[in-house]
């Protein structure tokens, strides 16, 4: 279905100077034309609905300007991965419902159980902080993502501000990716090294994944944890202010982060 702008404008429950606003700001991609009309798609409606959504959430335009970049590599990812899915379906379907175990969860789900609202998680998600699977055509979280959607709702009651704690969100998203790669490449060339054909290799890759993934998990929060405490340790020493600090971590039994697997 085709729209023009004022159909379009109802259709979204906007203005039409407001979509020509986002058009200008680049939120909103150009209309094919027919002569002197521009024809909107329903991509477009679909585009200022989500515009709406994260407006409601509390997010600027800049910053919604960056999430839905981000949508759009998430998608292009999406279609690679199914892509890949196809030539490796055996093991990427056993390392599927290792990643989200039997209890998956939709969106929806992962909403009420976590008590983030719908819309932030989907703002979470564009900006690289959850990554779902995708199960059966349907993007599925698991116990994973539970944790991790309770643990930001316990640092936003904590009064960290959301907008900078979603950039940092996508700052730290941005270099995971790039030492995830990196680990992938090493599994690759070192666990899987061209055994795909073999009889039963899958199952044995797969068996690999699950025993070198919580090892390789609590490593990488345990160094997380540790660079944490002590960068925190020489600001606050550089300005005199460690003390309550140092008193809190000394009263502890353990400053090492419990990290444990588990499946949804």
């Amino acid at each position: 279905m085709e729209y023009r702008v004022e159909d379009l404008a109802a259709a979204a429950g906007v203005r039409v100077d407001t979509v020509r606003f986002y058009q200008g700001k680049g939120l909103l991609p150009a209309p094919r034309r027919e002569g002197r009309v521009a024809l909107y798609g329903e991509s477009h409606l679909e585009r200022l609905q989500r515009i709406r959504e994260l407006l409601a959430a509390g997010f600027k335009l800049v910053q919604i300007g960056r999430l839905l970049q981000a949508e759009e590599r998430a998608g292009a990812a999406a279609a690679s991965a199914q892509a890949a899915a196809a030539a490796e379906e055996p093991l990427l379907a056993a390392l599927a419902a290792e990643s989200v175990g039997e209890g998956s969860l939709t969106l929806a789900e992962l909403a009420a159980r976590s008590g983030l609202p719908e819309p932030l998680l989907r703002a979470a998600r564009s900006a690289g902080l959850f990554e779902p699977v995708v199960v059966g055509g349907e993007e599925r979280f698991g116990s994973a993502d539970l944790d991790l959607a309770r643990s930001a709702l316990a640092l936003l009651d904590a009064g960290f501000p959301l907008d900078e704690l979603l950039q940092l969100a996508v700052q730290h998203a941005g270099g995971v990716r790039a030492v995830a790669d990196a680990a992938i490449d090493l599994f690759d060339e070192h666990v899987i090294a061209g055994r795909l054909d073999e009889a039963g290799a899958a199952d044995e890759i797969a068996d690999a994944f699950r025993s070198l993934l919580p090892q390789v998990t609590r490593m990488v929060a345990l160094h997380f944890q540790r660079t944490l405490l002590n960068r925190a340790l020489e600001r606050l020493r550089a300005r005199g202010d460690a003390g309550p600090l140092e008193q809190a971590i000394a009263a502890s039994e353990s400053v090492r982060l419990d990290v444990s697997w588990k499946r949804a």
